[in-house]
């Protein structure tokens, strides 16, 4: 007798709520390489008996060569920043064959760009890079083969985590979403015979902006009424508070380099920090010096993650978000940075409806 349907997708739930538990942080690198094991044959399992449901399967690829054309755009921004910041004397600042070359005639100066490129990038593995000395004070920095294939890993991972939370959202519970390969995606959703609904949700852009808080008029006031011109009303990620902000952002996500969940340094708590490129790191530096005093709101998809007021210029090009977060919401908050950029590069390689197999 055949199972219905239903029944059999309760059952992969079931399997699928296994599967989540053997996926909860690791243990210990020792162990890394057979839980990976572990965890990819239940994954392979559990795609194998829901493609046998029936349903639609839909398959992502990164965009490699954008990848690395942002990784390289970004590096170059980084060693301006890093040049103008240390008042390195240099020339010809240039992007040539995936990395960036420049002339810098002191021997000390060399060594300081290199000591700050790699204090830089300290615990982040993905921002490792290889500097070669080609004579006469030329320079050539980029990223080891090491770093760009854990940026290329780390932006599947974000794009997976961004499909989950798309699909959630979208109230769609039961979904096989797994790398299949090292650049593509590969999204299974039983029982729906309609892919294109599906690929509609991952068409559009997380919205990432920093826009500044205008304080003409109290945010309930403006809700109420007529907002003033160029400004809007928005609510709270987590307090559903309005906050009147500018509709026009300072800074939006691509000029976001890196993001990840974190402890604020005094009380502990959870945080969401981040990282500007060069580009925005300059910006970021310009709104804050000419606005000391005056709060900015982080949005994420029209909705207000943080407000913290301005205290000085910010020429770092770093910080945080802090908003009572649990880890797992600051890691939420962090992957959506992120993800600002993301759908630019994933391309739709394939959308199919596939029939259940007659005996499952």
């Amino acid at each position: 007798m055949t199972m219905p349907l239903r029944d059999r997708i309760g059952r992969l739930t079931i399997a699928l709520a296994i599967a989540a538990a053997i996926a909860l942080p690791r243990a210990g690198l020792a162990e890394d390489s057979q839980l990976d094991k572990m965890r990819a044959k239940i994954t392979a399992f559990i795609a194998d008996k829901m493609e046998k449901l029936g349903g639609s399967r839909i398959i992502y690829k990164v965009d490699t060569d954008g990848l690395r054309e942002s990784v390289v755009t970004d590096l170059r921004d980084d060693v301006y920043k890093t040049l103008r910041e240390g008042k390195i004397a240099f020339s010809g600042l240039a992007i040539r064959d995936g990395g960036v070359e420049l002339k810098i005639v002191d021997a000390k100066g060399r060594e300081e760009l290199k000591r700050k490129l790699a204090s830089a990038a300290e615990g982040l593995p993905s921002h490792a890079l290889a500097m070669t000395d080609g004579g006469d004070g030329l320079v050539r920095l980029a990223p080891t083969d090491a770093a760009s294939a854990a940026r290329l890993r780390d932006l599947v991972e974000d794009a997976i985590a961004m499909i989950e939370q798309r699909l959630k959202d979208a109230g769609i519970r039961l979904a096989s979403v797994q790398s299949d390969g090292t650049d593509r995606i590969r999204i299974f959703l039983p029982g729906m015979m309609e892919p294109e609904q599906v690929t509609r949700i991952f068409a559009t852009k997380v919205k990432v902006s920093l826009r500044l808080v205008d304080l003409s008029m109290p945010a309930e006031q403006a809700q109420s009424g007529a907002p003033p011109a160029g400004t809007e009303v928005l609510l709270g990620f987590k307090d559903k508070q309005p906050y009147l902000v500018a509709k026009e952002s300072a800074l939006d996500g691509d000029d976001i380099s890196y993001a990840g969940p974190g402890f604020a340094s005094g009380t502990k708590d959870p945080i969401a920090s981040f990282r500007f490129n060069g580009r925005g790191t300059r910006r970021f530096a310009h709104i804050t010096a000419e606005n000391v005093g005056r709060p900015f709101a982080i949005v994420l998809d029209d909705r207000v993650i943080s407000a913290p007021v301005i205290r000085e210029p910010i020429t770092g090009g770093s910080g945080q978000i802090s908003g009572n977060f649990t880890l797992e919401e600051a890691s939420s908050v962090a992957m959506m940075l992120r993800a600002g950029s993301l759908p630019g590069h994933l391309g739709l390689v394939e959308q199919q409806v596939i029939q259940p197999a007659s005996k499952p």
